[in-house]
């Protein structure tokens, strides 16, 4: 605690909002300018409000909506030189009359970039999910190199880091890292719901028990994704009225980082329109 004091700038608590009664808002920290930070505790999640705002990636892979002052557009002219890079893409397929259908593969960010440029498409949904920065191709690394927060935050030492994107609505149903996360918001808005480890894992349990399922709590399986476990943790997480499922809610923006201790669930929600990306760091 003592070294964070000594590097990072002084932070200041902003006001933030949360959306539901058994969700409280976390920490927001606002930087300064200074040579302290106030109210940071590493065990508790915190916001970081437009502490990210000049990551170069924000004004170089998107633009502003012309439409929606709170929402992006990719810009299309950049990010195309990159269209034949090869990404891992994520397609869920949603029909009234049939059950939803999730699968993961390979494919040129060409395609990616047609599904978030064309019309909407309200039953396919493809979302670039988990693709470590370090596969970019090297003018998109320079544009999203590590924060120094992260070194200031552990050791300096990353253990993986990933690129999120796609266009709302995305979700990331329940689960925990590994290793402690900060995620930055580069466009569009998410939703972040956190639990303290022993909350979360008994709302984890309880889902699974009820959809007989053997999920692992910190991989991104299909089980996760679609199927009755997947819709008993967004239940819980979003729609029920259990008050013994509560915790931290974080609503992020583009240039917002958020702060995920070490063993704290999370959900998480992509809404809003136009585009809507991620990046974040494991680090210890």
């Amino acid at each position: 605690m003592s070294r964070i004091r000594r590097v990072l700038p002084r932070l200041l608590y902003r006001r933030c909002y949360s959306t539901g009664a058994r969700f409280v808002q976390a920490q927001c920290l606002e930087h300064t300018g200074n040579d302290e930070i106030s109210g940071f505790d590493a065990n508790e999640p915190a916001i970081f409000k437009k502490y990210f705002s000049s990551v170069p990636a924000i004004s170089n892979w998107f633009t502003p909506s012309v439409t929606d002052t709170s929402s992006h557009d990719i810009d299309f002219s950049y990010l195309e030189q990159h269209s034949a890079s090869t990404v891992p893409l994520e397609l869920t397929r949603l029909s009234p009359d049939e059950p939803t259908t999730f699968e993961r593969f390979e494919a040129p960010l060409s395609l990616l970039l047609a599904h978030m440029t064309g019309p909407p498409t309200p039953h396919l949904r493809i979302y670039l999910a988990q693709h470590s920065l370090v596969d970019l191709p090297a003018p998109l690394q320079a544009d999203l190199s590590t924060p120094a927060l992260v070194a200031k935050l552990g050791r300096g030492d990353i253990y993986a880091s990933s690129l999120w994107m796609g266009r709302p609505p995305t979700r990331t149903p329940l689960h925990r890292d590994p290793n402690p996360n900060l995620f930055v918001q580069l466009a569009g808005q998410k939703i972040v719901r956190l639990m303290r480890p022993h909350i979360g894992r008994g709302v984890y349990e309880r889902a699974r028990l009820k959809a007989g399922g053997d999920g692992r709590a910190n991989m991104r399986g299909e089980e996760m994704m679609v199927g009755d476990e997947m819709q008993a943790l967004e239940e819980a997480v979003w729609e029920g009225d259990d008050r013994a499922v509560e915790g931290l809610e974080a609503q992020l923006s583009a240039g917002d980082g958020l702060y995920i201790p070490l063993g704290w669930w999370h959900a998480v929600r992509g809404i809003g329109t136009g585009a809507n990306a991620s990046a974040n760091w494991w680090f210890r």
